[in-house]
């Protein structure tokens, strides 16, 4: 399943993800710091959905109520949702 999630709240605007049999098959992040991102993003690459969440959310940007990774998490969890609808 393919699912695109527009950030809120941090300096990405948008995250494309692929997600096949609960598991991150990819990940492709618009904006906000691009290394970091890309970093991130292959080491979420495979892991299961869960795990990704249960790490990633909650995590915060300095002062900010969220961040990149914890918009991760709240895609992935809009996506499980979708999924399950």
């Amino acid at each position: 399943m393919k699912y695109t999630y527009r950030s809120k709240g941090v300096c990405s605007q948008m995250m494309e993800m692929d997600i096949e049999d609960n598991k991150l098959k990819s990940l492709k992040v618009t904006g906000g710091c691009s290394g970091n991102l890309q970093g991130i993003a292959k080491l979420v690459e495979g892991m299961d959905i869960d795990d990704v969440i249960n790490r990633l959310d909650g995590v915060r940007c300095g002062f900010k109520s969220t961040s990149c990774p914890d918009q991760m998490a709240h895609a992935l969890e809009e996506a499980l949702a979708a999924e399950r609808a």
